[in-house]
């Protein structure tokens, strides 16, 4: 088990309080707001009263818990965005599948990295400044690992049009949230 919270095999063990709640919604409103800043906004909007000391211990332990992550993610307009997918090739799977994952986790232009179910399991958003990078990525990739991997899908992603979270989001984090 590691001692990094969002590489944790571990969920985050956090009971919510209306004030954690809320100062999730905030910061996902706008993630620059001082702990000061902050502090005015519970008590004008929530009538939560609280120091912006106790505010900032929140925020702090919040984020060692791994209740939230915070990611510097750069404007779409300095990177091409592409999602991968990758299919198992079964036979070779077993002795390489464990370095090809850190090669992909590791790599510089992988910006999220996932396993989903379906016929293509792995899934990763990367990030390159040109098409040339993204072949040039590809090519590589099947030379180091191409053993493991019947088949890697890519797509441009164009236009992004959202990214961010949505601040209702966390009401469902409410003992009465309805979840929808």
């Amino acid at each position: 088990m590691t001692d990094d919270p969002i590489l944790s095999p571990d969920p985050p063990e956090w009971d919510f309080k209306d004030r954690d709640i809320a100062i999730l919604c905030e910061l996902s409103n706008d993630p620059q707001l001082s702990s000061r800043e902050l502090t005015d906004v519970l008590e004008a909007e929530y009538g939560i009263d609280v120091s912006h000391v106790t505010v900032s211990e929140s925020i702090r332990r919040m984020r060692d818990e791994g209740v939230f992550r915070e990611a510097i993610i750069p404007n779409e307009e300095y990177y091409i965005f592409a999602l991968f997918e990758f299919k198992f090739n079964t036979e070779n799977f077993a002795d390489g599948w464990r370095d090809a994952m850190e090669y992909i986790e590791s790599d510089k232009h992988t910006l999220f990295f996932f396993l989903s179910d379906g016929e293509y399991q792995w899934k990763t958003v990367m990030m390159f400044r040109t098409r040339q990078q993204v072949s040039k990525w590809i090519h590589e990739f099947y030379k180091e690992h191409g053993a493991v991997i019947s088949n890697l899908r890519n797509s441009a992603v164009h236009n992004v049009l959202k990214f961010r979270t949505d601040p209702e989001i966390y009401e469902d984090l409410r003992p009465d949230g309805d979840g929808e």
